[in-house]
């Protein structure tokens, strides 16, 4: 691997930009998120999503396979910096860093830059608050083959970067489109997209739906469920049985026995 500049001070301005950018309000200013990991920023870079700034430090790598990454990140452009341990650790935001910290572009998609072929299968998450619920449902839709995921009217930012971290990278794997709830359902009517929501206040299960032509799948907020908007707005309303004490799942599991039911029916038809 070729020599890199060396960061061994915590002063450097970079170094306190990485800190910084842990931070919604620093990130949406500069139009970049962070990218911590090899999985994550192997599946960043592999799907196009070039970081303008690495950081690593050798004595943190996981593997053997980090040298290889760090050059192709650096033969796309990348200015790549050598870290020493301690500064490493000051712009790390994992409790246990691997070595690896990206700066690149936002996720910034629209509705209007999907294209996808006929039928599609889109995953909506209305109210999400957790980063971890959300990264844990970009994981399900990208192991699902979804064509998007839409969250809407988020209470979360998609680019945080513990999202990044729960998605293991799968948010860099598939569009992810930041939308409000009007708009979404607006383009959904005028691309012949129905939407299933799912929601313990219907008599129907999640099975009896047909899922096989153009779907949006429907998640909300477990503590508030989805809002009237999308309830009066959604052409069909299922449920998951639930057989036990508790009254709801974890939304990040709901979405995922709802869209492998949509998988099940598309690879059974």
């Amino acid at each position: 691997m070729n020599k890199h500049a060396r960061i061994t001070s915590l002063q450097n301005p970079r170094v306190k930009n990485a800190v910084k950018l842990r931070r919604r309000s620093h990130r949406d200013e500069t139009g970049v998120l962070l990218i911590e990991g090899y999985r994550e920023l192997k599946r960043a870079v592999d799907n196009g999503h070039i970081p303008h700034e690495l950081y690593y430090c050798p004595a943190m790598f996981q593997g053997e396979n980090e040298p290889e990454l760090i050059e192709q990140c650096r033969a796309s452009g990348t200015v790549v910096f050598e870290c020493d341990s301690d500064v490493f650790l000051k712009m790390a935001y994992r409790d246990r860093p691997e070595g690896l910290l990206a700066i690149a572009d936002q996720i910034s998609l629209k509705l209007q830059d999907l294209r996808f072929g006929n039928n599609p299968l889109l995953l909506i998450a209305e109210h999400i608050e957790k980063p971890g619920n959300l990264g844990t449902i970009l994981r399900s839709a990208d192991a699902a083959g979804v064509d998007a995921v839409i969250v809407c009217d988020r209470c979360t930012d998609i680019n945080n970067p513990n999202t990044v971290r729960a998605s293991i990278g799968a948010l860099f794997a598939m569009p992810v489109v930041d939308a409000a709830s009007e708009e979404a359902v607006k383009w959904l009517v005028e691309n012949g997209i129905q939407v299933v929501a799912a929601t313990p206040h219907s008599e129907r299960d999640y099975t009896e739906a047909d899922y096989t032509g153009g779907t949006a799948i429907l998640v909300g907020a477990e503590q508030y469920g989805l809002s009237d908007h999308w309830m009066n707005s959604a052409d069909h309303l299922v449920r998951i049985p639930m057989l036990g004490q508790c009254d709801s799942l974890n939304v990040a599991a709901a979405a995922t026995i709802l869209l492998y039911e949509a998988v099940r029916q598309r690879r059974s038809s």
